[in-house]
């Protein structure tokens, strides 16, 4: 796709300084720029860049003024960040106007689909199945029975949706996650076997959530498994049956959180997290990175450490810990002295 420096001004609301036909197919950072590019000036320290990138077109403040000659044509904005970032999503909006269903792919019986469907090759599409307006499904992606998906959502190639599950509006899934597969319950057996525990619940995406790449939402053993509105889970989570995580709350790669553990609206969950089952965490917690939670954590709280205690306290323990070996040479020094 190509942009002229007027159509991108105008969707800024910008001036043009310079060409405005010059056309723009890529992005690049100003010091990488070439032909053809756009790019933009945010921060002072890049500003020598301005007078040497081969960028066709840049976005800058209204205050910058050029104290040389410059090559690249100019867009000025209010706030060339914040005007970039618009124009991110804009291109990227632009870039998933697909529409139309591809074959070969399977819609089964009573499957129910509103305006501007795309549906990708190699899909299939279970049975009684409800399909929002504007919702984007990539090839090789699979839907099973009875699940219900809003408007304006995105499923990226190679996603599972496990039958009965509901998702809400402005959802996106990334490539190779599973939604709904069964959670982990077996009963053990006298002769030492396992029986599998039917896991007959569904999982529950509110609006607004977006699922990184290869994480995993098990369905609930009865019930539902929850992800409330605004929550945004980053690449390869395990997310347990029966497990409620609240609105606008962030967890990072790699944590896994067992079944029927709830946790809060706005808390924020570093990478590799380990939380146990059945206990509670409270509303705007902050786990840290590596961080092993065994126990209810309360409203507010830091954490750190496994097991994880007061972020506070385990920094100043991490001192001493540090300083174990010299503790310890001191207290035989002491101890020698004495006798």
């Amino acid at each position: 796709m190509k942009f002229t420096a007027e159509q991108i001004a105008g969707i800024l609301e910008g001036e043009v300084i310079g060409n405005p036909n010059a056309e723009v197919y890529k992005l690049a950072k100003i010091e990488e720029g070439t032909a053809g590019s756009l790019t933009f000036l945010a921060n002072p320290k890049y500003q020598n860049y301005i007078y040497s990138t081969q960028a066709t077109i840049t976005i800058v403040n209204t205050t910058f003024e050029a104290e040389q000659a410059v090559t690249t044509t100019l867009i000025k904005v209010e706030d060339a960040y914040k005007s970039f970032s618009k124009l991110l999503e804009y291109y990227n909006q632009v870039k998933l106007m697909k529409s139309g269903i591809e074959q070969p792919s399977v819609l089964s019986e009573n499957v129910v689909y509103g305006s501007d469907l795309y549906l990708g090759s190699f899909c299939y599409v279970g049975k009684n199945v409800t399909i929002g307006n504007n919702v984007k499904i990539y090839p090789n992606t699979f839907i099973g029975d009875n699940v219900i998906i809003g408007d304006n959502c995105v499923l990226f190639a190679g996603v599972r949706i496990y039958s009965e599950t509901e998702i809400g509006a402005n959802c996106v899934v990334h490539s190779g996650s599973i939604i709904g597969s069964d959670g982990f319950g077996f009963a053990p057996l006298e002769d030492g076997t396992y029986s599998k525990i039917p896991q007959i619940g569904n999982v529950i995406l509110e609006d607004n959530v977006e699922i990184g790449a290869c994480t995993t939402i098990d369905r609930a053993t009865l019930g539902s498994t929850i992800i409330r509105k605004g929550v945004k889970l980053d690449n390869q989570i395990q997310i347990a049956h029966n497990v409620e995580i609240g609105e606008n709350t962030v967890i990072a790669s790699q944590t896994g959180i067992a079944g029927s553990t709830k946790i809060g609206k706005n808390c924020m969950i570093g990478g590799q997290v380990g939380i146990v089952g059945h206990i509670t965490i409270g509303n705007g917690v902050r786990i840290q990175a590596q961080s092993g939670i065994g126990k209810s954590i309360a409203d507010g709280e830091t954490v750190q450490g496994t097991p994880a205690f007061n972020y506070g306290d385990f920094t100043k323990s991490y001192v001493h810990f540090r300083n174990l070996p010299k503790i310890v040479a001191d207290l035989d020094d002491l101890k020698k002295k004495i006798e």
